[in-house]
């Protein structure tokens, strides 16, 4: 894992009594480059990994926080004029580290899940786009991704991934 460019990592401000606590996730002025503009919501249990996901000609920025659980996420530069193209960043989040994630476009996202319950809620810069997406495989032999477990529960779309060097022909 290296450093990459334009990746960041927020620890979030918390609030805590004996009711609970609350907690400020997003503030746009922390986040210069894209306004988000899609929600989502993701369940997975222990050992499913998603992704790696990318739309190759309507790209999205992410910012995502784990509500429930602990999750490996895993991001691939896939900017040709890079620095760090075809390197990845991955970091263990969970709601007991308070930490957000933001990841611009031309990176492919993935995430594994650690805990019995997962629970991810991310915000993106542009809307799915079906005809666009697409995906590298989560063991590709390039990237060499050190994965937290050996045998994940994939899913059949993910399953149909395309490796690094076929991706890199399409684009």
């Amino acid at each position: 894992m290296k450093k990459i460019k334009d990746i960041k990592i927020f620890k979030n401000e918390i609030f805590m009594d004996k009711r609970g606590h609350f907690m400020e996730v997003y503030k746009k002025n922390k986040i210069s480059s894209k306004e988000l503009i899609f929600d989502c919501y993701s369940y997975s249990k222990r050992n499913v990994i998603r992704g790696l996901h990318i739309q190759k000609t309507n790209p999205q920025a992410k910012f995502l926080t784990v509500l429930k659980g602990s999750i490996f996420d895993v991001a691939v530069d896939l900017r040709k004029n890079s620095k760090t193209f075809k390197k990845y960043f991955s970091i263990i989040l969970n709601h007991k580290n308070y930490s957000s994630i933001y990841i611009p476009e031309g990176f492919a996202h993935g995430f594994c899940g650690l805990d019995k319950e997962n629970i991810i809620f991310y915000s993106c810069s542009k809307y799915r786009d079906k005809a666009s997406e697409t995906g590298i495989k989560w063991d590709d032999e390039d990237l060499k991704i050190n994965w937290p477990i050996k045998n994940p529960i994939i899913s059949q779309k993910d399953k149909k991934n395309l490796s690094l060097k076929e991706y890199l022909k399409i684009i």
